[in-house]
């Protein structure tokens, strides 16, 4: 716990000495009411507001739900905020703390307190998109496929606000339990301790109505926002038929939806190449600006 601790301290030490000073780096914003944990986001924005109020972008970090932080969007967001953007990046329950649906209860109530405090972040409510990695995407994804689903709202406050969002970018996000492991993989997650028994409160072949209910999959309709899926054809912890699977069901829907397919990337070890991040960019551009 202490090496953790230390090495979130070391990282933010870092980020401090990077933020350019046309940027402001904003921490532990909370955003939740009535919690044992209050839940936190960081804001990174421009120093100096524009006339017109900002597109947001918020990333969502991996960790198989079970770990991870918020600190860890720091680096992907930079880029989005020098071009002006409102970025937050945000931390949800994790699994050991509470099962599905709390984190995307969390990630719902993240999206409605911007909304809340759009004036005081000088944010333009109609214009929020949403980026994850792995658990993270997994999330976006739900973001982007449950604008119409009340029961997974939660009850973190900010209730009279939308959590609807307008873009989603999901880099090699699980999307349907049920059908994971129909793939070559390193990791079984149909086992008791897998990443998503975890997740649900059981293993996914004991639990296949709860797996359901996690499924991005499940809840795609025609009225889903535009979806840009990135994945590795040599994934072997959430394999490429997850991202093949939302993608065919996004586009049978009639859902503007692009898949880009990573050769050799892993498991999200090879995603900063210039091509991805120009066509990163352009997606988001092109549906928030």
């Amino acid at each position: 716990m202490f090496f953790k601790f230390w090495r979130v301290k070391q990282l933010l030490k870092m980020f401090r000495l990077q933020i350019p000073k046309s940027l402001v780096y904003i921490q532990d914003v909370e955003f939740t009411k009535g919690r044992e944990r209050p839940l936190k986001m960081d804001i990174l924005r421009s120093r100096t507001l524009p006339a017109q109020p900002m597109p947001g972008l918020v990333w969502i970090h991996g960790g198989a739900w079970r770990e991870g932080n918020k600190e860890e969007g720091f680096k992907p967001l930079l880029p989005f905020a020098r071009q002006g953007y409102l970025c937050a990046s945000i931390e949800y329950r994790l699994s050991h703390e509470a099962i599905f649906p709390a984190q995307i209860e969390d990630c719902k109530c993240a999206i409605r307190f911007l909304r809340a405090h759009a004036k005081e972040f000088h944010l333009d409510c109609d214009r929020i998109g949403v980026w994850g990695r792995s658990a993270g995407g997994h999330l976006a994804a739900l973001l982007g496929t449950t604008h119409h689903v009340k029961e997974l709202e939660g009850d973190g406050g900010w209730e009279n606000f939308s959590s609807r969002v307008q873009a989603v970018c999901d880099w090699f996000g699980p999307t349907d339990f049920l059908k994971i492991d129909d793939f070559p993989r390193k990791v079984k997650h149909s086992a008791a301790d897998a990443p998503e028994a975890l997740l649900i409160g059981g293993p996914v072949w004991q639990h296949q109505e709860k797996a359901v209910k996690a499924n991005p999959i499940a809840y795609v309709t025609k009225d889903a926002p535009p979806f840009l899926i990135v994945h590795a054809d040599d994934d072997l912890i959430v394999p490429l038929n997850q991202s093949q699977l939302l993608f065919e069901a996004l586009q049978q829907a009639g859902v503007e939806v692009a898949l880009e397919i990573v050769r050799g990337g892993g498991h999200g070890k090879n995603f900063d190449s210039p091509s991805l991040l120009k066509n990163l960019k352009n997606f988001f551009a092109r549906h928030l600006y």
